[in-house]
This record gives structure tokens, C-alpha cells and sequence, in this order.
């Protein structure tokens, strides 16, 4: 039986109508949830295999992109840099000042970004780019900055990088559509823009935010094993060996590159991930059908849609809500995944929570305790399976990198791992099954602002590699003379 449903049953009521259905049908959508240790150990396996071919070959499901940052910072770096955060409602410019010791301070800015501007030509966004960055400078004290201010750019589109500050433009998403631009090196295209607006601006570095979340924190922790993000999306970003990333077929000084492993397309093939019936219709009807399965399974956006059709699979059968919905409930992606969050962390004796959610938001009818309470394991176990799931990948990793039973930290950012009750509780205990105390010495840490801070850090290497290659590129040019 699933982890904890004997003490559960000894406390909910089912209706005597329809006890043995509803208590049938409810068991079985919580088995559904509830993965394995075994289950766990298969995941980890064929995520290690896939994360080999991804490293290998650029044609497989685990893309594993080489980023073009070399190595990790060790806290100690100083200066100043810009942060530029583009890929939503706002534009978001960040001046950080680098202190040492893991230390910083940082000033920021919101700037909204008009529809206008998101479906006009890219020339117009780029200027307004630079005329936002040019206002923040000057608001923050220009007169210290000088004529060679690095930026860091996290440009929240599908992008092929192709040098740590240069990548072609794929396609749009989020609701921009600017002309000009696919096909187009962003890069290129905003530096421009600040030579037009004469702005002392030099973009030293295209950031992916996975990226920026791993560095961010290695600042102020260097022992950071790997970056991870649990939000709406999710991806991961660790620092691998040059050597084993055999599709990589430029020069490098460096022995170390932090892969950016776009892991929410693992097991695209559907052989390993325990996929239920509340899962394929999510799929079936999403945008991307057979794509992202991982993501789909661990991820904001999709959880609280998952709840829902396991709860409308009950109302289905009459064994829910008396067989009553509602035009919210039955709406895709109406059920969102921060009620389902509210609902697993109510714990007043009426689920009072849960009554206002289901009944003022939702707008269900009626709600009888025992129905509030299987919402409520519902969406416990919805939240407990994408724990659970999700230290497959970090697992995969962690051994990938030699440090399985060492002390390993990992950074996440994003609203799932920190909002929803005791998800970091449930990726321990999954840990500990698999490894016993030795799943301890895996250690997780809230890193907010990897966009801004990781930006900002990896246009401080990127200047600073750049600087050391003229220095050497000089140095063999006047021998040569």
C-alpha cells in the first residue's frame, strides 16, 4: 500500500453509498502518484546513460549544450558588471558590485517591455534595450563607470550558442514576435544598439538562467556541485569534465565547461518515467505533445494541472464532489499549481483553506470534509511524485561527477522547491532510500536571482578570459616580431 494510506484511511469517512468504489478508485490514483525506490534506481540509471549520449552526440533526447563558461568562480573576483534580464513583462537591468568573499551589492531596475515593442521590429527593442541600460547608468552613478562596463545577458529565448557572447536567434515564445531577428545574433543585433546610443556597453556573455543559477551561487558557495531550477520550468546545469564532452570540438584552455543539460526533454521515448493516465491526457492536450516529458512530470506549470484530472476522474465517476464540477475546474490548466501548494500545506481541522479554494475559487458547489480531504492527499501526492522524480536527475549528476557518498550542494531556484510544502523534505527522503546516509551528505540550497547575479559572474569570466587570450595573443605577436 502507498507510503502512509493506512493512517490516512483511519480518519477519512468515504460515503457508505459508494465506500468500496471511492475508496477503490482513490486508492489506486495514489498508487498512480507513488514511485518506487526500484522505480527510482531504473530513472537514475537511463538518466546517466542518456546524459552520455547527450555529451557524445548533439542529435539526442538530454541535449547536454556545451555553455562556453569555463570553470566556476572562487568568491574572490571584484568589479563591477551589469545584468540584463530579458524574457517576459519586464526588462530587467541589475548593476551588481563584486566585494569578494562571496560578497556583493546590487542595484536594479524594471523597465515594462509594450506590446508594441514585443511584436515590432527587433531594431525598435533593441534601441529601447539601450536606452533603458543607458537611464540605469546614469541614474547609479555613471561618472565611476568608465568606458568599459561588462553585461551579462540572460536572453530567455530559444538561442544556438555559438561563443559565450554570440547566439543566433531561433524562434520566439512568450508572447514576442519582433521581426528582423530569427536567424539574427542577438548579440550583435543590442550591440549595435549601443553604439547608436552611445552607450559604454560591452555584452560579454549570452547567459542561459540554469547557467546563471550554478554560478550565482558558486560565488558565495565554490562547493556548489550543480544548478537546478523547480519553477514553472525546469533544468539543470553542472560542471563537467572538457574531456568527457566528446561532441566538443573546439579549443579550449580550460579543463572544465558547465553543461547546460535542457534535462525536461529526458525520456522523450517514454521508457522508464511511470507515466499515469492523468498524465497522458495532460500530454495529449498540451502544445507539445511527447515533448518535455520530464518537465511535465516536476514542474509548476503542469502540476497543479495534473491534480485536476485525477480529481475530475473521481467527479467522472461519481465518487467526488457528488458528481458536481465546474465550468473553473473543468477548464484546462484552471486548477493552478499554487492552490495545489495552499491545499497540501492546509492544516486546520476543517481544511478551511481548501473549502475557499475548491468552493469560492474553484467554484464547486459543496465540498464534504472527506471530500477536501482526498483533494488534499491528491495533491500531496501529485507534489511528492515531482520530489521524487526530480533527485533522479540530480542523482545522475552527482554520480556523473564522481561525488556519490562526498558532501554535495546544490543550488535551486524557482517557486515549486520553494513553496511547496515539504518538497525538499520528500527529495531526502527519496535520497535516503536510495543511498541511506549517504543521501544525506547531498545538501540543497534556495539560489534566487541566478538571471541576475550568474549573469553578472559570468561576464566577470568572460572579460577576464578574454583579457588573459589578448594577453597572450600580444605576447606571441611581439616574439614573433
Amino acid at each position: 500500500m502507498v507510503f502512509g494510506l493506512e493512517k490516512f484511511y483511519s480518519r477519512l469517512s468515504f460515503n457508505s453509498n459508494n465506500s468500496n468504489a471511492q475508496k477503490d478508485a482513490f486508492e489506486q490514483i495514489l498508487q498512480d502518484f507513488d514511485i518506487s525506490t526500484k522505480d527510482l534506481q531504473e530513472i537514475i540509471t537511463k538518466f546517466g546513460a542518456d546524459m552520455n549520449k547527450g555529451l557524445a552526440s548533439s542529435e539526442e533526447t538530454l541535449a547536454m549544450i556545451g555553455s562556453y563558461v569555463a570553470g566556476a568562480p572562487t568568491g574572490e573576483e571584484t568589479g563591477r558588471y551589469l545584468a540584463l534580464d530579458l524574457g517576459g513583462t519586464n526588462l530587467r537591468v541589475c548593476g551588481f558590485t563584486l566585494l569578494g568573499h562571496g560578497e556583493y551589492t546590487v542595484h536594479q531596475q524594471k523597465y515594462v517591455v509594450s506590446d508594441e515593442l514585443k511584436k515590432g521590429d527587433i531594431r525598435y527593442l533593441c534601441d529601447f534595450i539601450a536606452d533603458c541600460v543607458d537611464n540605469f547608468i546614469t541614474e547609479n552613478g555613471s561618472e565611476s563607470v568608465g568606458s568599459d562596463l561588462q553585461l551579462g545577458f540572460t536572453f530567455s529565448f530559444p538561442v544556438l550558442q555559438t561563443a559565450i557572447n554570440r547566439g543566433t536567434v531561433l524562434r520566439w515564445t512568450k508572447g514576442f514576435n519582433c521581426s528582423g531577428a530569427i536567424g539574427k545574433d542577438i548579440v550583435v543585433l543590442l550591440q549595435d544598439a549601443f553604439l547608436r546610443k552611445n552607450v559604454c556597453v560591452q555584452i560579454a556573455a549570452l547567459v542561459n538562467d540554469t547557467v546563471g543559477t550554478l554560478m550565482a551561487h558558486a560565488y558565495k558557495y565554490p562547493e556548489t556541485s550543480m544548478g537546478v531550477i523547480l519553477g514553472t520550468g525546469t533544468n539543470a546545469a553542472y560542471l563537467e569534465k572538457l574531456t568527457n564532452i566528446t561532441k566538443w570540438e573546439r579549443e579550449s584552455t580550460s579543463t572544465e565547461m558547465v553543461v547546460n543539460m535542457e534535462w525536461g526533454a529526458f525520456d522523450n521515448e517514454r521508457k522508464v518515467l511511470p507515466l499515469t493516465v492523468h498524465d497522458n491526457k495532460l500530454d495529449r492536450e498540451s502544445i507539445n505533445p511527447h515533448k518535455q516529458t520530464y518537465e511535465k512530470l516536476i514542474s509548476g506549470m503542469y502540476l497543479g494541472e495534473i491534480a485536476r484530472n485525477a480529481i475530475l476522474y473521481l467527479v467522472d465517476r461519481m465518487l467526488l464532489f457528488k458528481g458536481f464540477s465546474s465550468d473553473e475546474m473543468n477548464k484546462q490548466w484552471g486548477l493552478d499549481t499554487a492552490y495545489i501548494s495552499a491545499i497540501s500545506g492546509d492544516h486546520t481541522s476543517d481544511l478551511t483553506e481548501t473549502k475557499h479554494i475548491l468552493e469560492s475559487v474553484m467554484q464547486i458547489p459543496q465540498t464534504t470534509l472527506t471530500d477536501r480531504q482526498m483533494v488534499k492527499e491528491i495533491s500531496i501526492a501529485v507534489g511528492r511524485r515531482a520530489a521524487r522524480l526530480s533527485v533522479c536527475g540530480m542523482s545522475a549528476v552527482i554520480a556523473q561527477q564522481g561525488r556519490m557518498g562526498m558532501d554535495s550542494l546544490v543550488a535551486i531556484d524557482g517557486s515549486v522547491y520553494e513553496f511547496f510544502p515539504k518538497f525538499e523534505e520528500y527529495m531526502t527522503e527519496a535520497l535516503v532510500e536510495l543511498y541511506g546516509d549517504n543521501g544525506r551528505r547531498i545538501k540543497f540550497a534556495l539560489a534566487r536571482d541566478g538571471s541576475g547575479l550568474g549573469a553578472a559572474i559570468i561576464a566577470m569570466m568572460s572579460h577576464k578570459t578574454s583579457k588573459a587570450n589578448a594577453g597572450i595573443n600580444s605576447t606571441q605577436k611581439d616574439t614573433s616580431d
